[in-house]
């Protein structure tokens, strides 16, 4: 039997349909508009690096344009629309989501107590009831509000003092939960002090939560394989998602399909019949440039980011300075479907100038000057989101 096979062009309208990446970035970017951005996601990923703005306002800033930093906290401290919690890494979460988290709380807890037994200082376990009665006897509190008589160090994020661990740990656990954050540093709270009564009482069956998790990871992603299912998420493992697939497959709400690489290779993948009769309807992405975060939805997965789009990108961060090929955190940029370059681009808050270090284009993607506008807009419009009042530009910032 010949499979129905999507065209890579097919391929990339979807996955961006499916990201909020298919249409202008307009809409208020605050109150309900921003938390159903959220829902739509699904989750937004939390990152600490802001050479520019962090990750989780970036994201929201590629699907709204009139989205601004302090939007965001209302929706987390104000309305519980949203929690923060882990996926893949540390994310704001759809708060309608929590409690299919019970089951990645519970699963994790055991899993990370023996890994941190070897990967934090010793002692951490024995902090546990001492963190819990003086947040129940005192309120919210942050790492530096615990173990006032535990070293400190400044050795890196693993060495942790032992009440923070228990922090994180009973975070992870799900017996605390973030409250809210000054800066960037988290406060917890009692889970029941934080997480609304309908969604902290609420109970799903584990088969319940796998279920959901592969149907919204599918909602998400359009065409996917099972271990893509799984990574979603992260709330299944893949031997769930691959039986559930199975038996989509059986049931025929799943069929298989062959999905062309931007490179000309195909790739095996699983699709809803429904979602093939839609690939003609899917609108052509806007010609609008948007400096995305490395950490975006779309981008984070870096295989089948390089699969639909044939960009191939790697963070540098932790590569040495005379090894990186072109910075130390850079940005995708994306044209429509297309990603066409990257941008190495840093703030300076004090004299808010945004200085654009270097753009690289991928190859064969031309700058002519209606490109070059395009993507002096989105600069314009990225340095607002970062409070920056001007920009610089390097010399020779423009290569290839």
């Amino acid at each position: 039997m010949t499979l129905p096979r999507l065209l890579n062009k097919d391929a990339r309208r979807l996955f961006l349909d499916r990201h909020g990446l298919s249409g202008r970035p307009s809409g208020t970017g605050r109150g309900a508009d921003l938390a159903q951005v959220i829902d739509d996601l699904g989750f937004v990923q939390v990152d600490s690096i802001n050479t520019v703005a962090r990750a989780h306002h970036m994201i929201l800033h590629s699907r709204r344009q009139s989205y601004r930093q302090p939007h965001l906290d209302p929706i987390v401290t104000r309305d519980r629309a949203a929690f923060e919690h882990w996926t893949h890494d540390a994310s704001i979460i759809s708060m309608q989501f929590f409690p299919h988290w019970r089951h990645k709380m519970d699963r994790s807890a055991e899993k990370i107590r023996s890994q941190w037994k070897n990967w934090r200082r010793d002692g951490f376990e024995a902090k546990f009831d001492e963190v819990l009665s003086q947040i129940a006897d005192h309120g919210p509190c942050c790492s530096a509000d615990v173990g006032a008589d535990e070293k400190r160090s400044s050795g890196g994020w693993w060495d942790w003092h032992p009440s923070k661990t228990a922090l994180e740990y009973l975070w992870r656990k799900g017996d605390l939960s973030v409250c809210h954050r000054k800066g960037f540093r988290k406060y917890y709270d009692l889970t029941e002090r934080v997480i609304p009564p309908e969604h902290l009482n609420a109970r799903t069956e584990l088969a319940d939560t796998v279920d959901w998790a592969c149907q919204s990871a599918m909602d998400r992603l359009g065409v996917a394989t099972s271990t893509e299912i799984a990574n979603f998420w992260d709330l299944t493992t893949k031997a769930e998602a691959k039986t559930w697939c199975a038996d989509r497959l059986k049931d025929g709400s799943l069929i298989e399909c062959e999905v062309a690489a931007a490179d000309g290779n195909i790739k095996a993948s699983l699709i809803r019949p429904a979602t093939l009769d839609t690939l003609q309807d899917l609108p052509a992405a806007p010609s609008q440039v948007r400096i995305m975060s490395p950490f975006d939805p779309a981008l984070r997965d870096r295989q089948r980011a390089e699969r639909l789009f044939g960009f191939d990108y790697r963070i540098e961060v932790f590569v040495p300075q005379a090894k990186r090929k072109y910075g130390y955190y850079v940005f995708p940029v994306m044209e429509g479907d297309r990603l066409i370059g990257r941008i190495d681009m840093k703030c300076d808050r004090k004299s808010e100038v945004m200085t654009i270090k270097a753009f690289w284009p991928e190859a064969k993607v031309k700058i002519t000057p209606a490109r070059l506008k395009r993507l002096t807009s989105a600069m314009e419009r990225t340095a607002r989101l970062a409070k920056s009042k001007n920009i610089a530009f390097a010399k020779e910032w423009l290569r290839g």
